[in-house]
């Protein structure tokens, strides 16, 4: 089976490729397929990932697979969550959207957070269809540290692995990651299809 992968974050269809590779699917980049320009606009990560992997599919004529993932903080009322990507700003980079939510959270003792990613495989078909969603509970530390990964990943502290993220490698990551654990339900889905 050929597959799109509708992100053009190029470490996320790393992630990807690591899990759904195992399952002999083709895996083609966005950036290889017609230009599709989808305003993720959704209330939740599973509305944007359906609409971006709805969009690609039928623009394409192709399977496509999209993510939609983001930062919830508890003492931000769940913050950035799907604004994860523009917290600082339509053009923020990782760094400004880390600077905010450090400043948005001084004082605060309750760090508590969690990511959660939302994945919908759509066919072309319009009517088959298949969703995963998967979540990592941890803390925001007071500093970013490490240099792996991205997004919020060097102020997300994992309890499960004793260390932030972005000092994880890519298999350590994925392997507690929201996104991993979205993948796995996914790929656990499309084995018994």
């Amino acid at each position: 089976m050929k597959l799109i992968i509708a992100s053009n974050n190029a470490k996320k269809r790393i992630e990807i490729a690591a899990i759904l590779g195992e399952l002999g699917i083709e895996l083609i980049a966005a950036a290889e397929t017609v230009s599709v320009d989808v305003v993720e606009d959704a209330d939740s990560f599973s509305g944007n990932a359906r609409k971006k992997a709805e969009t690609f599919a039928a623009a394409n004529g192709l399977p496509a697979l999209a993510d939609d993932s983001g930062l919830c903080v508890d003492a931000l009322n769940g913050a950035p969550g799907v604004y994860s990507a523009r917290f600082a700003g339509p053009d923020a980079t990782d760094s400004d959207n880390n600077r905010k939510l450090l400043a948005d959270l001084a004082g605060n003792e309750n760090r508590s957070a969690h990511f959660s990613c939302a994945l919908h495989l759509a066919f072309t078909d319009g009517e088959q269809a298949f969703t995963a969603i998967g979540e990592i509970q941890g803390e925001i530390l007071e500093q970013a540290v490490g240099s792996s990964g991205f997004g919020y990943d060097p102020l997300f502290f994992c309890p499960e692995l004793g260390k932030a993220f972005a000092e994880c490698s890519p298999g350590e990551k994925a392997s507690v990651s929201h996104r991993g654990r979205a993948l796995r339900a996914l790929a656990e889905q499309l084995r018994k299809r």
